[in-house]
């Protein structure tokens, strides 16, 4: 199962759709924009690197300026990526974990990449986070396998974890995020969004269990699993997951039904806004300022998702 690839950049320009389709409930389109003026692409995932806007799917744009103006980067292996993740502590690093197989590492921003996979499987990598405290410690989700982890920035994995068992079948994580709480062991917890619904784990990795009310920790010891107050809609996918690093007990999910949101590291779930969402990202420093893929639509909102704007990538 163990694989080190190689990689090779290709340059690739997509421009991702400008507009906020009917029934999501947005304003208006920003000036000088008009309905379907940019061509549709397909946004698989989404992260901010410190202020800067990362969009990725078949291609990788970069907007240095809040969305006005955009720069394709360079492709690692030519490959679709399927997660993004970043750090507010390294500046310039982003992570992709790759339809093709395994993650490469960025460490400039995007424009130059390397691969960082000794000992992973080189099944594609569905999910990637870096531990919230730690910047170091990265996850990865591979698919049909299980979630591993390195502890030295990527140059070499160990398997922690197999799959999440949810309705009589093993899950892929098709996001992953590194919680921050108190009740985690060493106060973090990974979160796991599936098409099955969401679970998490503690860092010390003894079992997936549902998120709950209370003192996760001692229901964890004790074997006891209250239900969450006011989960998210059972039966639909999570698409995917962040926590704020600025507030961790904040979370956002993309979800087919919309954006939704948590402010008690997801006992109690509300939707924020409808449409099919497919990723979304929130800014390092700003609980509030969020990034979402709706209906392919590109858009941002300043207030946790009260009232949004739509940007437009080229």
């Amino acid at each position: 199962m163990k694989g080190t690839s190689g990689l090779s950049a290709t340059l690739s320009r997509r421009a991702f759709l400008s507009t906020a389709l009917a029934g999501v409930g947005l304003i208006g389109l920003p000036p000088g924009l008009s309905a379907g003026s940019a061509e549709v692409g397909r946004v698989q995932a989404l992260a901010f690197d410190g202020d800067a806007l990362l969009v990725a799917g078949m291609s990788l744009s970069r907007s240095d300026d809040g969305g006005t103006s955009w720069v394709s980067e360079t492709v690692p292996k030519a490959s679709d990526i399927l997660a993004l993740a970043t750090h507010p502590d390294r500046p310039g690093r982003i992570i992709a974990g790759l339809a093709t197989g395994g993650l490469a590492i960025s460490a400039d921003g995007g424009r130059s990449w390397g691969a960082r996979n000794k000992g992973l499987p080189g099944e594609a990598v569905t999910a990637t986070a870096v531990a919230a405290a730690q910047p170091d410690i990265i996850y990865a989700a591979v698919r049909g396998d299980g979630l591993w982890r390195s502890e030295d920035a990527g140059s070499s994995w160990t398997f922690v974890m197999d799959r999440p068992w949810l309705i009589d079948a093993e899950r892929d994580p098709m996001t992953l995020a590194s919680v921050n709480l108190a009740s985690g062991m060493g106060g973090i917890w990974i979160y796991a969004g599936t098409e099955a619904g969401l679970t998490r784990v503690p860092d010390c990795f003894c079992r997936w269990q549902d998120v709950q009310p209370g003192d996760a920790m001692a229901a964890l010891a004790s074997g006891a699993e209250a239900p969450p107050e006011a989960p998210l809609p059972a039966g639909e996918p999570i698409k995917a997951l962040v926590s704020a690093p600025s507030a961790p007990q904040t979370l956002y999910a993309a979800l087919p039904s919309g954006i939704w949101a948590s402010r008690d590291a997801g006992v109690v779930w509300s939707r924020v806004t409808g449409g099919r969402a497919t990723a979304v990202a929130v800014h390092p420093s700003d609980a509030e300022y969020i990034l979402a893929a709706i209906d392919g639509g590109l858009l941002q909102s300043r207030n946790g998702g009260t009232t949004w704007t739509a940007l437009a990538a080229e």
